[in-house]
């Protein structure tokens, strides 16, 4: 499942930006050549390769290399609002939307009733107040990185490690460092290739345990550090603790705008996926986080 559905049309500026970072990203590796730009679109390279699937988000050299491409990733400057206003302003977007909509299938309102009583606008609150409070670098995020933006080349020898390339930039910004690893770790849990209703399969089990984490982490520092030139740390452990809060705590915002997100695809969109079931889970999820970081 992609998260591109029914987006409001583009101006010219964000097609020109869009554009700028494309050819950054190529120019770095980190993204396929932008041959052209037109005005409906853009000629990008053609990559042997197949998306990721979710089960091998958590194998370790797998996990490895994404840890590295995403540090790769955050360290890129782009000509770009340096501000962090991309998460909270698409939520409190969101849930604007969200507070006038009304659904007419029964199932859609039986459902909708049910996300309404989790008092989303209080919970809203609860979430800004607590990321607030949690310190978070601001650098430039993918902001999407599940399985299906992630592809694995075709034509790279099976001891590379460089064999994957992240895709689809569209909800890239300057966000906070940790809500990109905490959203990345939410996506080892939902399968969207599932073939029945509601096309997506969920396992709160897979989430990635603390060695997990770790492991992720750890890549991603060691490329941060390679990149600054920086030897490890003394207090890397030290680093790595307050990395592990820090993640887990903005993985309740993934989950919270993903949630609201499927509700107004709910409404808007035609493609056959199970949007409120997906938002449910997703505030299920939230809700289980917030009980395990007390």
């Amino acid at each position: 499942m992609g998260r591109h559905f029914c987006c409001p049309s583009q101006g010219v500026d964000s097609l020109v930006l869009e554009s700028v970072m494309f050819a950054v990203l190529a120019e770095r590796a980190l993204g396929p050549r932008l041959y052209g730009v037109f005005p409906r679109g853009r000629l990008e390279q053609y990559i042997p390769s197949r998306r990721l699937l979710t089960e091998e988000l958590g194998l370790p050299d797998i996990s490895a290399e994404i840890a590295v491409k995403m540090s790769r990733f955050h360290g890129m400057v782009m000509p770009f609002n340096k501000e962090p206003k991309w998460l909270f302003e698409t939520m409190d977007r969101y849930l604007k939307q969200i507070m006038g909509l009304t659904f007419v299938r029964e199932a859609h309102v039986k459902k909708f009733n049910k996300l309404k009583t989790f008092n989303l606008p209080g919970e809203l609150a609860s979430l800004k107040s607590l990321l607030e409070a949690t310190w978070s670098p601001v650098v430039f995020c993918h902001n999407d990185v599940q399985e299906g933006n992630i592809l694995y080349l075709a034509d790279k020898d099976a001891t590379s490690t460089d064999k994957l390339m992240l895709i689809d930039f569209e909800y890239s910004s300057y966000n906070y460092r940790d809500f990109d690893i905490g959203n990345h770790f939410c996506e080892w849990m939902y399968d969207y290739t599932y073939d029945q209703w509601p096309f997506f399969k969920a396992n709160m089990e897979n989430y990635p345990n603390r060695q997990q984490q770790l492991h992720f982490i750890r890549h991603y520092l060691s490329e941060y550090s390679g990149n600054k030139g920086d030897s490890v740390h003394d207090d890397q452990l030290k680093i790595e603790e307050e990395m592990i809060i820090e993640i887990n705590r903005y993985a309740l915002a993934s989950h919270y705008l993903w949630a609201l997100w499927a509700i107004i695809q709910a409404k808007l969109s035609t493609i056959e996926f199970g949007y409120m079931d997906y938002a449910l889970y997703r505030l299920e999820a939230y809700f289980d986080q917030k009980r395990i970081l007390g």
